[in-house]
């Protein structure tokens, strides 16, 4: 057989091992190492040796990070610091005598330059004097007085249902925190600008401006609220002739305000001399001006807004005429007529003009008050005994209310049949055969119905007999 050839069981089935050297061999177990003979190892080398020059090692097991090392070892190690990414190992002195001449391979050590007090970094082209307002936050936690009638008067906008359980809250509110002349001022513009800028909010700032004209009990120098609003409304009204002949946005704007100065006409509500709820009466002139400038532009816009003027405040405005004598509401739609045949405005237009026309001749859609209520009675109703129940005499004759000739029998049966409600039809009380309280009644039961309830009697009898 060959020299190489390994007897030992298992023997070139196992991992690889480190090869040692003769020396190393002829101290390990008395010269055999790993199964083998002193001999044949040392043969194995030699043949290694030819072969290669150099004995093939295997990488040793990296010892725990954990591990503590040996004082001696940890001395050497900071004198000898390894460079990162070297693979080169090192032998450790012995610690002793079974340790002489064993070879140890050291994890590389990393350092780091970084340090705790450097200073902070800044990418390039940073600027640290920067500072941008626009990121800070401003909010201290209080809200000003227009960023909270503005939440207000957005919420009724969403939820107008709300305006009777929160209004006075709001009003509460605004009493506290309206004070100086400034204040009042700045009130009174945002609640205008949003009547005029959102769309059906007109009627909603007009009962608003109504509730704070009464319950807010700032007077400043300058005026009331209902004072200082009608006085943004005038510098609005003074500029009527420029913004009827004005661009589109400008007429907008101005149909606006008139919309929401009729709201006003009809919502604010001014207290009379003698006590009296009035409205206001520099409204009412400022509306027939305000339509006069209108039909004097006889533009397609221009001629919308004051149809919606005339749908919305029409009624009043001629019940208050007619109470001063005045015709005016007359005047009105004859202009209308003139502009539907001389203007020279869309036939849709001229179609809504002629409805605000015939919606005066039918009194503005009002309908007349009808006769007051009256009792009804056998004089005016001819089916008033139409429900009344009928009665029979003791010879089967029926009766009712209307047969003169039993009256006065009649209520007395009816009276008399309302104290047996309880009653089943069988005659048997409800409450019991042995009432006393009944039992009394039927003791007092008059001759005559007597009779005929034995003789009633006495006919079931006899046909039960037969």
């Amino acid at each position: 057989m060959s020299d190489s050839f390994d007897r030992a069981p298992g023997a070139g089935r196992g991992r690889g091992r480190a090869t040692l050297s003769g020396a190393d061999a002829s101290e390990c177990c008395g010269g055999a190492c790993l199964g083998g003979s002193g001999s044949h190892s040392s043969v194995s080398a030699e043949k290694q040796h030819k072969r290669g020059g150099l004995f093939l090692q295997q990488e040793p097991l990296r010892p725990p990070k954990t591990a503590p090392l040996n004082t001696g070892n940890a001395e050497h190690l900071q004198q000898a610091r390894i460079p990162s990414g070297s693979q080169e190992k090192f032998s450790v002195p012995d610690s002793g005598p079974e340790m002489a001449e064993s070879q140890v391979a050291v994890a590389p050590v990393v350092t780091s330059k970084l340090s705790v007090k450097a200073p902070e970094f800044y990418p390039s082209g940073y600027n640290q004097n920067f500072a941008d307002s626009s990121f800070e936050d401003e909010y201290d936690g209080y809200l000003t007085l227009a960023e909270y009638v503005q939440d207000f008067l957005n919420h009724l906008a969403e939820q107008p249902g709300c305006f009777e359980t929160e209004i006075e809250q709001f009003a509460e509110t605004v009493n506290g925190w309206v004070t100086v002349d400034e204040t009042l001022q700045e009130l009174v513009e945002l609640i205008y600008q949003q009547a005029t800028s959102v769309p059906n909010f007109s009627y909603m700032g007009a009962r608003l401006c109504n509730y704070l004209s009464h319950h807010l009990t700032i007077s400043s120098h300058s005026g009331s609220f209902r004072q200082l609003l009608l006085q943004r409304c005038q510098t609005e009204y003074e500029n009527r002739d420029e913004a009827a002949k004005g661009d589109e946005t400008a007429q907008t704007q101005f149909h606006a305000f008139v919309l929401f100065l009729a709201e006003l006409y009809l919502n604010l509500e001014i207290k009379g001399k003698k006590g009296q709820v009035t409205r206001a009466e520099i409204l009412q002139e400022g509306l027939q001006e305000l339509l006069n400038v209108l039909f004097s532009n006889p533009v397609d816009n221009n001629l919308m807004c004051a149809v919606k003027l005339l749908k919305l405040t029409g009624s009043v405005l001629e019940d208050a005429w007619k109470e001063k004598g005045k015709n005016d509401m007359e005047e009105m739609i004859q202009r209308i007529e003139n502009v539907v045949l001389d203007a020279n405005c869309s036939r849709d237009v001229k179609h809504m003009l002629l409805k605000v026309v015939e919606l005066r001749s039918s009194n503005w859609g009002r309908i007349h008050e009808t006769s007051p209520h009256t009792k009804a009675s056998p004089e005016n109703d001819p089916n008033y005994f139409m429900n009344e129940p009928t009665f029979y005499t003791s010879d089967g004759v029926p009766f009712t209310a209307a047969d003169p000739d039993y009256q006065e029998k009649y209520q007395e049966l009816l009276e008399r049949e309302d104290l047996f409600l309880d009653y089943e039809e069988n005659g048997m009380a409800l409450s019991g055969p042995g009432d006393q309280y009944f039992n009394d009644l039927d003791n007092k039961m008059d001759p005559e119905i007597e009779e005929a309830y034995e003789k009633f009697c006495l006919e079931s009898e006899h046909k039960r007999k037969q």
